[in-house]
């Protein structure tokens, strides 16, 4: 250790006292070194770093403006397709309005032609149950009018004990009848 207080104890001089930065006596030096220092770090950052930032720069702001119009292109083709997109959808619901329309009208169509012809064939059952019902009343009234004939000719037989011939008797009824 006392080596190294001689080593340390002979260096020192009465003038080298202070911070070494702080002496007057170095400031031309280290002026000339901070010049030599500004200019090699300047020389450095201009030919050197300042391209290669320059380049970045320059590639980002290429890389930013070539998504930007990409984007662009992109929002561009997106409002195309989603017009395309609309106009198909408006045609769609158009055409599908016009064949609802079509199917209603013949729809309602085929219903009057149904209903026409379902009168039709009402008019004519109806034409042939009221024929066959007048041949039921016409078969319905001769027979009641031999009913009646037979009615009478039993009434005369049992009260004057007469007997009546059916002329006689469909006649007494046709005359009744009549009046």
């Amino acid at each position: 250790m006392a080596a190294a207080e001689t080593t340390t104890a002979g260096t020192e001089t009465p003038s080298s006292k202070g911070f070494p930065p702080f002496k007057s006596e170095t400031y031309p030096a280290q002026l000339f070194w901070l010049a030599v220092t500004f200019l090699f770090l300047f020389v450095v950052l201009w030919r050197v770093a300042g391209p290669r930032i320059a380049g970045v720069i320059g590639e980002r702001k290429g890389r930013i403006a070539g998504d930007i119009g990409s984007a662009e292109r992109h929002r561009k083709d997106s409002e195309a397709a989603l017009a395309s997109y609309q106009s198909a959808l408006a045609a769609g619901r158009e055409s599908a309005r016009a064949l609802m329309e079509d199917n209603r009208k013949r729809l309602a169509a085929e219903a009057e032609r149904a209903k026409a012809l379902a009168d039709a064939q009402a008019r004519e059952a109806s034409g042939v149950a009221e024929a066959r019902l007048a041949v039921v009343r016409a078969e319905s009234r001769d027979r009641l009018s031999e009913a009646a004939a037979d009615v009478v000719i039993a009434i005369v037989a049992r009260l004057i004990g007469d007997s009546v011939s059916p002329d006689e008797a469909a006649a007494a009824v046709r005359s009744a009848a009549g009046s």
